[in-house]
This record gives C-alpha cells, sequence and structure tokens, in this order.
C-alpha cells in the first residue's frame, strides 16, 4: 500500500504527542545526570510513546515534508526519524550512559569515576600524570564503550536503508541541512586562520603549559584550557551571584524565574552529578533546569554563563508556538544564544564591572586564543563527521587515523585515535555550533553598535534578546539574522572577532 501523508487532525495530534515525548525525555536525562537517579532510563518512555517513532510514521512524515517542503513539515520529519533511530538504538544509549555512570579507574589510593577523569587530567598540573590518566580513559573507552558505539551504528544502517536513505549523510541533507556550503567555509576558516592560530596557540601553550605547540600532547590541552592560574577571580561561590547580576543588568529577575519554577537552577552538590553545567527544557517555556556543580574556575564560568543562555532562550520562548518552534527548530539558535552569554565572561568590559578583574585584556586574549581553537577544532570535526557518515560500517574502523589527520592538521596536536566514534555529534550537531559562533559573533557587533560597548548593562538591550528570545526556533540562524542585522551567517565574522582581541 503506498505511503499518505497524514491529515491536518493527524498532525495536530502527532505534535502534541511530541511535545510529550520530549518533555519525558529532558525530564529521565536531567534526573540522571543530575545525578538523582544512576540509571538512565529511556525504554519506558520510547515504549509508552511508540506509536510516534515509528517506521510507518516517519515515512508519512517525509511524505508531508515532500508535499509541503517547510522548515515546520521538515521539523516533524527530521523527529520522527530521530525518534525511530533513537528507539533502535537507545538501549545502546543507556549502556553507553550506565557504563560512564559506574566505571572507576584507581589512581593512588582513590578511584575516579569515568566522568570525572577528564576534570581530574585538567586539575593534574604534571604531564606525565596527565597522560597516565588519559592512558587509563583510553583503555576504559575502548574495551567497554566503543564496542557498543559500533552496534549501534550497524544497527542504525540497517535502519536508514528502510527510510530510503544510503547513510546519515544523505538522510540529513533531506532534511534542509547544508553541510556541503558549511563545509567550505570551514574550509576557508581552516586557511584564513592558519598562521594566526599557529602563533597564538604557540603563546598560548607556552604561557599556560610551559610547552611549545610543537611540543604540546593531547593531555596538556584540558590542562591549558582549564586555566588553573586564573582560579583565584573565578571562585566556585561567586558563580550564581554573578549570573543573576548580570541578568538583572539586561532587565532579567533570575529569583523571580525561580520562584515561578520557569528556571530552576539545581546547584546542589550530587556524587554523580555531571561535573559540567547543563540545560534540561523540561517544559518550553514553563519549567527550564539550569544545572550546575560549582567548582570555579575560567571554563567552569563559560560552561554556566553558556548554558544560562539557553535557559533564558527557553523560558523566554511564547508558549503560542507550534512544538517545531518551541522544542524543535535549527538548533543553531539556541547555541547562538548560549554562546552570546558565555562569551561575557571574556569580555574586559564584563570583567571589570562584575568581577573587578586584572589583567582583563590578558585573559580576554586567552580567550580569543581558546576560541580560535575550538573553532578549527570543530571545522575539522565537521568534515571528518561527513566522511564518517558516508562510510559503510564495515569500514568504519578504518576511520581512526583520519580522525587523527583531520584534526591532528587543524590543531597541530594529535588526538587520541580511541576518540573517532566517541567525538561524534547526534544529528550533525557539529554544524550548530560552527553556525551558532558565527550568529553570536554577528549578533554581538549588531549590539554593540545599537547599545555601545557595555551592551549587557543595558535594560534596552535586554528588552530586544527577550523579544528574539519569544521567537524560539521559529525561524532558522539564517533568517533571524538576516532580520536583526541585515547579514547572513558567515564564518568569517569569528575570525575578525578573533583577530580584533589577538592583534
Amino acid at each position: 500500500m503506498p505511503t499518505t501523508a497524514p491529515t491536518p487532525a493527524e498532525l495536530d495530534k502527532y505534535r502534541a504527542g511530541a511535545d510529550r515525548f520530549i518533555a519525558a525525555l529532558d525530564q529521565e536525562y536531567y534526573d540522571h545526570y543530575a545525578g538523582l537517579k544512576d540509571e538512565l532510563e529511556l525504554e519506558p518512555i520510547y515504549r509508552e510513546h511508540a506509536d510516534l517513532l515509528t517506521l510507518e510514521a516517519s515515512q508519512r512524515l517525509g511524505e508531508a515534508a515532500k508535499a509541503e517542503p517547510t522548515q515546520r513539515m521538515h521539523e516533524l520529519w527530521r523527529f520522527a526519524c530521530e525518534g525511530y533511530l533513537g528507539g533502535l538504538t537507545r538501549e545502546h544509549a543507556e549502556r553507553v550512559a550506565a557504563l560512564e555512570s559506574t566505571l572507576e579507574v584507581q589512581l593512588g589510593e582513590q578511584k575516579v569515576g569515568f566522568r570525572m577523569l577528564r576534570p581530574t587530567m585538567a586539575n593534574e598540573p604534571k604531564s606525565e600524570e596527565r597522560a597516565a590518566i588519559e592512558r587509563a580513559r583510553n583503555d576504559l573507552t575502548d574495551r567497554n564503550i566503543n564496542p557498543l558505539h559500533v552496534e549501534a551504528l550497524a544497527v542504525e544502517a540497517d535502519a536508514l536503508r528502510s527510510l530510503g536513505a544510503p547513510n546519515a549523510l544523505a538522510l540529513y541533507k533531506g532534511f534542509g541541512l547544508k553541510l556541503d556550503e558549511l563545509a567550505a567555509q570551514c574550509r576557508g576558516f581552516l586557511d584564513s586562520t592558519e598562521r594566526l592560530y599557529e602563533k597564538a596557540a604557540d603563546k598560548l601553550f607556552r604561557e599556560r603549559a610551559g610547552v611549545s605547540l610543537s611540543q604540546a600532547q593531547r593531555w596538556d590541552t584540558v590542562r591549558v584550557m582549564r586555566a588553573p592560574e586564573w582560579d583565584p577571580y573565578f571562585k566556585g561561590d561567586l558563580m550564581v551571584p554573578a549570573l543573576k547580576a548580570t541578568l538583572g543588568d539586561l532587565g532579567i529577575d533570575l529569583d523571580e524565574q525561580r520562584r515561578l519554577g520557569q528556571v530552576v537552577v539545581d546547584d546542589e552538590q550530587r556524587p554523580n552529578k555531571s561535573p559540567r553545567a547543563f540545560c534540561s527544557p523540561i517544559e518550553v517555556p514553563g519549567k527550564v533546569m539550569l544545572v550546575i556543580q560549582p567548582m570555579g574556575g575560567a571554563d567552569d564560568w563559560r560552561a554556566l554563563f553558556h548554558e544560562a543562555g539557553h535557559a533564558e532562550h527557553f523560558a523566554h520562548t511564547s508558549a503560542d508556538l507550534p512544538v517545531e518552534a518551541r522544542r524543535m527548530g535549527d538548533n543553531a539558535v539556541t547555541e547562538g544564544w548560549a554562546m552570546l552569554l558565555q562569551h561575557l565572561t571574556d569580555e574586559p568590559a564584563w570583567l571589570n564591572r562584575r568581577l573587578d578583574f586584572p589583567r582583563a585584556d590578558e585573559f580576554a586574549w586567552e580567550g580569543a586564543a581558546t576560541l580560535l581553537f575550538f573553532v578549527r577544532r570543530y571545522c575539522a570535526k565537521l568534515l571528518y563527521e561527513l566522511e564518517f557518515h558516508a562510510t559503510p560500517v564495515s569500514q568504519i574502523e578504518g576511520l581512526r587515523s583520519r580522525y587523527v589527520e583531520l584534526l591532528g592538521d587543524a590543531l597541530k596536536i594529535e588526538p587520541s585515535p580511541t576518540d573517532y566514534l566517541s567525538d561524534i555529534d547526534p544529528g550533525f550537531y557539529v554544524s550548530n555550533y560552527l553556525r551558532s559562533w558565527a550568529f553570536e559573533a554577528q549578533i554581538r557587533t549588531h549590539l554593540k553598535h545599537e547599545f555601545g560597548t557595555t551592551w549587557f548593562a543595558r535594560r534596552e538591550a535586554g528588552g530586544l534578546l527577550r523579544e528574539l528570545w519569544s521567537e524560539g526556533q521559529r525561524l532558522d540562524a539564517h533568517d533571524m539574522l538576516k532580520q536583526v542585522t541585515g547579514t547572513e551567517i558567515e564564518l568569517e565574522a569569528v575570525a575578525e572577532r578573533i583577530r580584533e582581541h589577538l592583534k
């Protein structure tokens, strides 16, 4: 029997079900990664909403997207396909999460959980000790976690064929992702910033780790990004007060949001809580969880402000928007708002206002060098993922060397081949990060032009942000940027922003 597109009534019912499914998933992810429960239990949620996630539902929504090729319809089709694929691999996701929360390594006289190995490595001043921790982590990953990733990829490959796609790359291009255009921008960015990066990264590694870029090893990178010498100025107990004051300058009352349950700040210490801040938008806009385990340090502050950007975006999203604009849509938009708040922590004017910060220009220089490192890394990641998702599972092991080649060439530091499977963002999410950096750089330029260098202390700027946040993700990043600034997404805008601080 030919596949038919859903009726309008069936689409409305599907939207309502999708809204509840996503809410249940976000609640479960919050409970697990906030350390409230040991197991990540996805199966009951998928079972309850099984009718949304069938092959038939994916195929029928695909027909609807062909008949009405709008962003909204593509989002529903994408949701159905990702739900179908996720349902088939949820057992693997649960097993990986369980391993990550239970695996431990004996370091001296103490046992350290798998999720705390990277933070432990970052806090270890001795390079040889960091190397030993990384070897232990790589061993656990290759023996316990990577086999599950390969199993999941094999299951997904069979399912993709049933969706009419030879591989994930073809499927996501069908959703409208302009990956080839973005890849071309990435190659241009890598070329245009090559010499700038080599000079800046060499200086950064010499000052933070005592080694040149040519001498640096991958286990030195976590220490460099950790930047412990700045810890006295980024205290853990000042994180939430600084966020509260920053939002207050923009006319946003975090205490009132907490009282109403719109933004719930979970800052309790728990043994299995994720060491990195995250946001879980359980109800958009009604119940957004901002989760932190305040440890202090520049990287911890950046993570908090990043996730707070997500939280405020979701908390201000209009409840009248359809689920496609509230819970789906182009995530480069919400990542862009997250980057906007995150990058305040590298802004000299903000540092001097909030922290009475010494050597703010020096810290801003280091922040720009760090940003350049990450944007180049993600450019290489996108190029790798394009190859990864076009490679048959039977040949996937051969991509270890390609992963090392692409990322090593971009960063001049060889990555661990062990990460060739785990360093993959589901659904080409890497493209959202890349476009969000450009979106943020161009929005920031607009805010500075309209409200001055200290735009973050102007209630008028906060008013504009709340207006834009209320749109949720009704518009993609390109259309929203065009509407606000008249410009198009361009990675070179990030390069210009970086050069501004590095010159």
